[in-house]
Order: structure tokens, then C-alpha cells, then sequence
């Protein structure tokens, strides 16, 4: 069941007090529609669908599963429900909100507030087409990470991990205010049977040890962050992790952001992007203090050891 696309819920089909007016999203593990409340208020809603799991054909509304997958399903259902419970437990101004989330249909949705902009994937995309040297901003990225950093320590704090952190899952409002979208509690639960979790993340932004799905933890979405802020300098993901591993290649473009980004911020991606978990940060907090000193010093003339040994210290003055 691999690959199989699942047919979204009709237009204008009512559910639960919401009304769907049209599918804006299609992931590994859900879609996403945009609806309208009792009210006339805009909303997102996210349906629990994993396409490994279950299938849904044009005009259904419950998807089938398998006998023999309906265990993992369930599992998945429930954490996605628990997911819904604690993200409506966090309020945050750089965390989608959620409203509500009920069961219908066999499967559960999570109503989340409707924000109007575009993902930092498509504004990279646009900035890459203008063929500048620079293709984010420093400033801009400093901005947004510094907030998306400040969401992702309440995710922490709440015992969850997103797993998929992406610019395709940091969404701009029109005022530029990032959030963060797309939490991954619903993919780790599926650990039962590693075969159903494939792709459960996105190369590239995947820290090594996704790959091997083992040893996870706050140091997991720090090697995402890092790998995030990467693409916005370069316009391109890093290379997987996996790879890495075999034949390290990432030196290349690191010297080619030399001069249009500062030393520093290239140097704290480094860090990031550690292949060994223990020489990353530690914590978002530890990542964050370093990017906020990172941006009120002047640049010197240090060796990219002296640039790490820096930035460690101003951690642990933190």
C-alpha cells in the first residue's frame, strides 16, 4: 500500500460543525484542508491518513485498513490524538494553534487556526530564482530562527520531539512571524514495525540517528534546525546524513557560503550538523544563546576550532 495517494474528503462536505471547502496539503501521514467553523471563521484541518497503513478511494469518507495493519493504525490514531491534547495545551505566537480535535470518519482530526502567507520552503524558492549571491538574508535567517527556536524549547518542555523540522514545515505569516507546523509525535509512535515508517522523514533534514531510528532526542531537531538554516543559505538541503557518513562532501559548500554569510553563523551550522549526536548542542536553549551572541559580535580572524571553541563558551556563560 506503499505510495498510494488517498482521495481527500469532498468539497463542501460537512463534518463535526465544519465545513471543508478544499484540500491545501497531502502528507506521508495526513491531509490538511482548509474549512470554515459554525461561524463562517477560517480553519485548518488536519486528518489523521496514513498512506502506508490505510486507503480511501474517490466519494469514501472512512478509509479501509487491513486487518493485519489495523494495530499500527490504532497506535498511530491514538498518538495523533494525543499530539492534538498537548499542541492545544501549548500557547505559543511561533506554534500553530490548535482549536479542537475530535474522532469521526474512524480515524481523528486536529482543527487548527488558519494563517494566511507561505511556507520558507517556497520563499528559499523564490529567493534562490533571483540568482543572487545571497539567497536568505542573514538578518532573515537570524529573525526566524531565533523565534523558531523559542517554539521548538516548548515543544521540548512538553516531552515531544517534531522529527520532521523542514522549511516546508516552517510556515511565514504575511507580517514575516514564522510558526511551526507539522509535529512528528503521530511518525515516532510507529516504531513497532520500521518497514510501515518509510519515508518517515526527509533526507537531508533527518539527523543520522532517524535513520537508524534509535538514540532520539532534543539533539535530533537541532541537526533539522541546522539543516534548515543551511538551505536558506544555500537554497538546496544538505546532504543526507546517510551519505555523509560514507563519503562527507558538505566541507564544499560550506566554503562557498565563506564571505556572503558571517564566519560565525557558518560555523554554528557546523555545529549543528554534527554527525555525532554528543557534539551538537545539547539543547534548543544552548543553540539559541549561541545565534543570539553570534549576531551582536564582531567578526575576528579565528580558525573554524577557535569559532566552535567560541561559541561553546558563550554557552556555557548562559
Amino acid at each position: 500500500m506503499a505510495g498510494l495517494v488517498n482521495a481527500p474528503l469532498p468539497e463542501g462536505l460537512e463534518i463535526c460543525g465544519y465545513r471543508i471547502v478544499k484540500k491545501i496539503a497531502v502528507g506521508g501521514f495526513s491531509i490538511v484542508y482548509q474549512a470554515c467553523d459554525a461561524h463562517g471563521h477560517s480553519v485548518a484541518i488536519k486528518e489523521y491518513l496514513p498512506s502506508s497503513l490505510a486507503r480511501r478511494p474517490e466519494g469514501e469518507h472512512k478509509p479501509y485498513v487491513a486487518a493485519e495493519q489495523m494495530e499500527l493504525y490504532r497506535i498511530g490514531l491514538k498518538y495523533f490524538f494525543d499530539e492534538g491534547r498537548v499542541l492545544a495545551s501549548i500557547h505559543h505566537p511561533n506554534i500553530v494553534s490548535v482549536l479542537n480535535f475530535f474522532r469521526a470518519n474512524d480515524t481523528v482530526y486536529m482543527v487548527m487556526a488558519y494563517e494566511q502567507g507561505q511556507t520558507l520552503h517556497d520563499y528559499i524558492e523564490q529567493q534562490r530564482l533571483k540568482k543572487t549571491d545571497v539567497t536568505v538574508n542573514e538578518r532573515v535567517i537570524r529573525q526566524i530562527f531565533i523565534q523558531i527556536m523559542d517554539a521548538l524549547r516548548e515543544v521540548h518542555a512538553k516531552k515531544l520531539l517534531h522529527l520532521d523540522l523542514k522549511p516546508a514545515n516552517i510556515y511565514l505569516r504575511n507580517d514575516g512571524t514564522p510558526i511551526l507546523l507539522d509535529f512528528g509525535a503521530a511518525r515516532r509512535t510507529l516504531q513497532a514495525d520500521l518497514s510501515q515508517l518509510h519515508p518517515m522523514y526527509t533526507p537531508g533534514f533527518a539527523a543520522p540517528e532517524l535513520h537508524i531510528k534509535k538514540d532520539l532526542g532534543p539533539w535530533t531537531d537541532i541537526y533539522s534546525l541546522g539543516a534548515a538554516m543551511f538551505n536558506c543559505m544555500t537554497g538546496f538541503a544538505p546532504q543526507a546524513a546517510n551519505e555523509r557518513k560514507k563519503q562527507d562532501r558538505m566541507e564544499h559548500d560550506f566554503r562557498a557560503c565563506s564571505g556572503i554569510y558571517s564566519s560565525l553563523l557558518i560555523q554554528l551550522i557546523r555545529w549543528s550538523l554534527m554527525l555525532d549526536p554528543l557534539q551538537r548542542p545539547q539543547s534548543v536553549f544552548n543553540l539559541q544563546n549561541a545565534l543570539r551572541h553570534t549576531s551582536s559580535h564582531e567578526q575576528g580572524v579565528l580558525s573554524p576550532h577557535n569559532l566552535l571553541s567560541q561559541l561553546k563558551r558563550w554557552m556555557k556563560q548562559s
